[in-house]
């Protein structure tokens, strides 16, 4: 069975996300999507929040085929230890490539038996990334093309009575 991990912040998972999940699925077996514990980042919602929405998001998805976790540190060594082939990472822009990477090349050089698959977004969501979102929800914008409606809405519920982000 071939397995990729799909990492990130996921805060809040967006349409972009769910696509490069979904077309992954295509090309694995087993996609695990593991949310990462980040100590330097202030999320909007916490990785338990992260990954109800992930979860609720991908309900439909046959048993097996994937699964939703957390990691902190490396990823490397969380990619070690759930056994999987690949890392699976979507880019948007130049700017991303560039990044990605020099990410990839330092993984492989931590982690020769393990790629990284590079997956470009429909090209509906090749601008789109969280930050954006929880910008636009913060002062009231409409992310509905964005993110699933049970998302907008836990969005709208966060962003209630808090500063602008």
């Amino acid at each position: 069975m071939r397995t990729a991990v799909y990492p990130g912040t996921f805060d809040p998972i967006t349409n972009g996300h769910l696509d490069i999940i979904f077309r992954g699925m295509k090309l694995f077996d087993h996609v695990i999507v593991a949310v990462l514990v980040n100590r330097e980042k202030d999320t909007m919602f916490t990785v338990g929040e992260r990954m109800e929405m992930i979860a609720k998001a991908t309900r439909d998805v046959p048993p097996g085929r994937i699964e939703i976790t957390s990691f902190g540190g490396l990823l490397v060594n969380y990619v070690r230890e759930s056994g999987a082939d690949a890392i699976l990472r979507g880019i948007r822009a130049i700017s991303d490539f560039e990044y990605e990477f020099q990410m990839a090349l330092m993984n492989r050089k931590l982690l020769k038996q393990v790629d990284t698959v590079f997956m470009m977004p429909d090209e509906r969501y090749s601008y789109l990334s969280s930050k954006l979102v929880r910008e636009v929800a913060s002062f009231g914008g409409d992310v509905s093309v964005f993110v699933p409606d049970f998302v907008e809405k836990c969005l709208k519920t966060k962003c209630e009575g808090r500063p602008h982000v």
